[in-house]
């Protein structure tokens, strides 16, 4: 199939008539909508599956995938349309996560450079190596040897494949780095790490999900979700007409939503105590030709992603407290003002005129403790030892494939041995979009 032909799951568009809410994915309006979300030609009403997912983020995408390429008969469930929530709201970024080595997170950053490389070898249109800067100034929290450390550690955590090393830019380079301000700079350290389109690295794994036989409704709001015997009886809405489909396990991957949607449930299903923080991005008027730069903000010393995005510039993010509905969340005044000043601190000649601005919503277990210094690994939980219920809580966009494989291991006890069609750590992801990330054409 060439990268121009529609995939099977995007014909047909009379059946998406359905219902949807009022969101929007980033970037897009009524005059430039997202591409459609894949859907099967079958519906998953009256279905009886082993497995049926809720949520059509990246990691209810992912399970759905892993699933279908186990063997087992698999459904998905999506209220609105793939990747709307927080799956189209990150950096994206395909990376290890240098600043996770701050907080010990060594496995954490160890298997995200792994996934990244698998991400590079089955979506190599949707994930590419780009070239990092980091900027150290005189006065910083982070000094040049701290940064050369975790430079080196992190080479180390990937392997010291040719793709984890770094090198300090000489002094003469400088001038050519977009305008970065070169005041009291000490040093730059340049490193590689994988940047996609989020979106269309959802739409794809669902689409994979499809070809490899999961059922997929879009527009499909669950209302109730009752044990019976050996199954749960799962009623939901689509297109104004009320459905309903059998399971015998059940993954909750509704990410912000998880504890809304275990409410549903009789019974009602172990939850996880989480707290939901905000993280904004904004997008200015320019352009980045040299690469991403990873700054440190000058009012709190967090991390802050300048990034070259589709003839833009984007900046984020914040970490900020959110006790509301989660479909409601918005950036804050403050919030913008923060990017746009981290923004022009390291970019001076840059009249960081504001385009858009955008936030979703991390999902961290419930601490004391400030959001930075909270582990990201997933929390997976369970109703017993052959579970038939498994909420997702947390996730990175880089790791989703390795946690849907761990989502497998949970469940694979509470269901009958399958015949494997795929194993997703070679599995080519479906090219349904040609994604444009930079200037130079698709990644």
């Amino acid at each position: 199939m060439s990268a121009s032909d529609p995939h099977p799951s995007q014909l047909d568009p009379e059946r998406r008539q359905v219902d949807r809410t009022q969101e929007q994915h980033p970037g897009t309006d009524a005059d430039h909508p997202p591409p459609p979300t894949p859907e099967s030609a079958e519906r998953v009403s009256g279905s009886d599956v082993d497995v049926l997912v809720i949520g059509g983020g990246i990691q209810g995408v992912g399970a759905a995938q892993a699933a279908a390429a186990e063997g087992h008969t698999v459904a998905l469930l999506e209220r609105s349309e793939a990747a709307i929530g927080t799956s189209s709201r990150s950096s994206k970024l395909i990376h290890g996560g240098l600043r996770y080595l701050e907080t010990y997170q060594f496995r954490l950053v160890r298997e995200s450079l792994n996934e990244r490389k698998i991400l590079q070898r089955v979506a190599p249109h949707l994930v590419r190596l780009v070239p990092f800067y980091i900027p150290v100034y005189k006065g910083m929290k982070r000094g040049p040897w701290m940064i050369r450390a975790g430079l080196t550690l992190y080479a180390l955590l990937g392997g010291l494949r040719k793709s984890a090393r770094f090198r300090s830019i000489p002094r003469s380079e400088w001038a050519s780095l977009d305008g970065l301000d070169t005041r009291n700079l000490r040093a730059v350290f340049r490193y590689y790490d994988g940047q996609t389109d989020d979106a269309a690295l959802c739409r794809a794994v669902l689409a994979s999900a499809i070809e490899l036989g999961a059922l997929v409704d879009a527009g499909a709001k669950v209302i109730s979700a009752k044990r019976e015997g050996e199954r749960w009886r799962v009623r939901f809405v689509r297109g104004g007409v009320e459905q309903e489909c059998l399971a015998k396990v059940i993954v909750n991957a509704t990410g912000p939503w998880a504890n809304r949607v275990a409410e549903l449930a009789d019974p009602k299903p172990p939850m996880r105590e989480i707290d939901l923080v905000g993280g904004t991005h904004i997008e200015v008027r320019g352009t980045l030709e040299q690469g991403i730069y990873y700054t440190e903000a000058p009012e709190d010393q967090r991390a802050v992603f300048s990034i070259p995005w589709k003839g833009r510039i984007m900046v984020g993010t914040t970490e900020q407290p959110f006790t509301g509905n989660p479909s409601e969340i918005q950036p804050t005044r403050e919030e913008i003002d923060y990017l746009l000043n981290v923004h022009r601190r390291y970019f001076p000649d840059s009249k960081g005129e504001l385009l858009s601005a955008w936030a979703g919503l991390r999902v961290l277990p419930r601490a004391e403790s400030d959001a930075f210094s909270r582990p990201r690994d997933v929390t997976l939980v369970g109703n017993g030892e052959r579970p038939s219920w498994v909420g997702v809580y947390g996730g990175k966009l880089t790791g989703y494939r390795h946690t849907a494989e761990e989502i497998l291991d949970v469940i694979r006890p509470s269901l009958a041995p399958a015949k494997r069609k795929a194993d997703t750590e070679e599995l080519r992801l479906p090219e349904l979009e040609r994604v444009t990330v930079w200037t130079d054409g698709p990644v």
